[in-house]
C-alpha cells in the first residue's frame, strides 16, 4: 500500500503528479512512499522494494520530488524503510544527483545499512551521493560539494 498525500502548497507535503500518485496507489505495487517539503529542501521516504518491476515509477517520483526542492535545497532520499533496493534504484538517484547539482542543490541518501555505503562506494558514487544516519542529519548538514 501507497500513501501519497497531496495537499496545498501551504502543507508540508509536497504536490505529486496524479498519474504518479495512482502509480503509487496501484495495490500491487512494492513501493510506499511519502514526500514531505521543509523549507526549500524536499523529502522522500522510502519502503518496500525499488526493482525492475518498479523503476519507472521510482525515477517519476525521485524526479517529481527533486523538482519541488528550490536551491540550496537539499533533496533528501530516506531509503532506510526499504526492504530491497534494486541497482537501478541507485542508477536512478546517481542520475536525480547530477541533475540536483546542476540546478544548485544536493541530493543527500539516507541509510543506516552498511550494504547500501558498500554498494555506493563500488560503484564510485561517494562523491554525488553522501549517506546520512538520519534525515535529520541530512537536512542539516551543510553542503559537501
Amino acid at each position: 500500500m501507497s500513501l501519497v498525500i497531496a495537499e496545498p502548497m501551504s502543507s508540508p507535503h509536497l504536490m505529486l503528479s496524479t498519474r504518479l500518485v495512482y502509480e503509487l496507489a496501484d495495490p500491487h505495487s512494492t513501493l510506499r512512499t511519502t514526500t514531505d517539503r521543509s523549507g526549500p529542501a524536499v523529502l522522500i521516504n522510502a519502503g518496500g522494494e525499488i526493482d525492475a518491476c518498479n523503476e519507472h515509477t521510482w525515477r517519476r517520483l525521485v524526479s517529481e520530488a527533486a523538482s519541488g526542492v528550490t536551491a540550496p535545497g537539499p533533496f533528501v532520499v530516506d531509503v532506510t524503510g526499504l526492504d530491497f533496493m534494486g541497482c537501478c534504484a541507485f542508477a536512478v538517484l546517481a542520475d536525480a544527483a547530477r541533475r540536483c547539482r546542476e540546478r544548485g542543490f544536493e541530493l543527500r541518501l539516507v541509510s543506516r545499512e552498511a550494504i547500501v555505503a558498500r554498494i555506493v562506494d563500488a560503484c564510485g558514487l561517494n562523491g554525488l551521493l553522501p549517506i546520512y544516519p538520519t534525515a535529520d542529519a541530512a537536512l542539516a548538514a551543510a553542503a559537501r560539494w
